[in-house]
C-alpha cells in the first residue's frame, strides 16, 4: 500500500531523522533526472557520434522514468570514443584570416563528362497526409480523471466558532493542481488486493469495475488528521466539499458509502447539474452536511488511547465514492478510500493510485 515516495521518505526518516514529504521526495528526484540528462546530453555532443547515434541515445533517455534515470547506468558511456578530429586549423573556413583557406579534401581535377539526362517528371499523386495524432491532456494518467470527468478536489472537514471567528479543520483533504508532462504518472495497484474491503454484492466495487470503463477506477489512501479539539456538545458543523470538471453538460449522482469489514453501513446519494464556466463544466457539492454515523465514529475514534489504536479500526473502515451519468448509469469515477492516522505536525496527507487488473 506504500508508494515508491513514501518509502524513500521513511527510509531518510530512519537514516539520518530528517522529515521529507512524498512531495519533496518526487521533487527532488526529477530535479536529479533532469541534472543527469543535461549533464549526458553535453557529453553526447562533445562525442563525435553521426546523429542516428545521437537520435537513439536521446530516444533511450526520453523512455525513462525520473527514478530510472537517476539510477540507470545507461547514461554513462560505455565506449571511449576519440577526441573529434579537426579538418582544417583556425580561422574557421569563411571567416577573415591571415592564412589561406584551406579545404578540408582535395579537388580532383574537371574532366570532360556528358550531361547528365534529365529525371522524365512523375505524374503519380502526392502521398496522403499523415493522421494527426491527438496529444493526451498533462492531468490524465498524472490525476484522478477519466475520459470523461475530473476531480479537483475533495474535502471532509468540521467548522466551529471560537472567540468570535470561524475555524476549519480539514480531516481529509485532496487539492489537484494542474500538472505537467514531467510530473510521474500514477503508481497501480491490483484491484483484487482491495475487493473484501467492499461490498461484493450488484453495485460494490468488483461488480463495478468489472463493468468499467477501467480508466475510471482509483484508490486514495487518506492520513486523516484528527488533531482537533472540539468536544461532542460543542456547536460545530460537519461537512464534505468536492468538485469536480468535465466536458459534458449532464446531470451527475454521487453515491458515497461507508463501509466497515467490507459490508455497506450507510450510503449518502447526491445530485448536481453542470454549470458551464470558461468552455468546461464544472459542478460542485458544496458544504453538504456528513451523516451522524460518521461524526460518532470521528468522536470515538479520537477517544482511543493510542494511535496504533485508530490504525487498527482504521484497517477495517473504508469509504467508496462513486460518481456517475444520471441519465445512462455510466460510472464516470470510481474511488476508494482507505485511512491512517496522520501525525500532528503533518496534517492531513493522501496518495493516489491507479487501479488496475493485470
Amino acid at each position: 500500500m506504500y508508494g515508491r515516495n513514501e518509502l524513500i521518505a521513511r527510509y531518510i526518516k530512519l537514516r539520518t531523522g530528517k522529515t521529507r514529504t512524498r512531495k519533496q521526495v518526487s521533487s527532488h528526484i526529477q530535479v536529479l533526472a533532469r541534472k543527469r540528462v543535461r549533464e549526458y546530453q553535453t557529453s553526447i555532443k562533445a562525442m563525435n557520434l553521426d546523429q542516428v547515434s545521437k537520435d537513439k541515445a536521446l530516444q533511450t533517455v526520453a523512455n525513462l522514468s525520473s527514478a530510472q534515470i537517476v539510477s540507470a547506468s545507461v547514461l554513462k558511456p560505455q565506449t571511449s570514443f576519440p577526441s573529434p578530429v579537426r579538418f582544417w586549423p583556425s580561422p574557421i573556413p569563411g571567416q577573415p584570416g591571415h592564412s589561406q583557406d584551406i579545404k578540408p579534401f582535395a579537388q580532383p581535377p574537371y574532366t570532360s563528362l556528358p550531361a547528365p539526362i534529365p529525371t522524365p517528371i512523375s505524374y503519380e499523386a502526392p502521398p496522403p497526409p499523415r493522421p494527426v495524432v491527438a496529444v493526451a491532456p498533462a492531468w490524465q494518467d498524472r490525476t484522478i480523471a477519466s475520459d470523461k470527468l475530473r476531480l479537483l478536489e475533495y474535502s471532509a472537514f468540521m467548522e466551529s466558532q471560537r472567540e468570535g471567528d470561524m475555524h476549519k479543520h480539514l480531516f481529509v483533504h485532496i487539492g489537484q493542481s494542474n500538472p505537467s508532462y514531467s510530473d510521474p504518472v500514477l503508481e497501480s495497484v491490483d484491484v483484487r488486493q482491495i475487493y473484501d474491503k467492499f461490498p461484493e454484492k450488484k453495485g460494490g466495487l468488483k461488480d463495478l469495475y468489472e463493468k468499467g470503463p477501467h480508466d475510471s477506477f482509483f484508490l486514495v489512501k487518506f492520513w486523516a488528521d484528527l488533531s482537533s479539539d472540539v468536544e461532542e456538545a460543542s456547536a460545530a458543523f460537519y461537512g464534505v466539499s468536492s468538485q469536480y470538471s468535465g466536458k459534458d453538460n449532464i446531470t451527475i449522482s454521487v453515491s458515497t458509502k461507508v463501509c466497515s469489514f467490507g459490508k455497506q453501513v450507510v450510503e449518502k446519494v447526491e445530485t448536481e447539474y453542470a454549470r458551464v464556466e470558461g468552455g468546461k463544466c464544472m459542478f460542485r457539492i458544496h458544504r453538504s452536511p456528513m451523516c451522524e454515523y460518521m461524526i460518532n465514529f470521528i468522536h470515538k475514534l479520537k477517544h482511543l488511547p493510542e494511535k496504533y489504536m485508530m490504525n487498527s479500526v482504521l484497517e477495517n473502515f473504508t469509504i467508496l465514492q462513486v460518481v456517475s451519468n444520471r441519465e445512462t448509469q455510466d460510472t464516470l469515477l470510481c474511488i476508494a478510500f482507505v485511512f491512517e492516522v496522520s501525525t500532528s505536525e503533518h496534517g492531513a496527507q493522501y496518495h493516489v493510485y491507479r487501479l488496475v487488473k493485470d
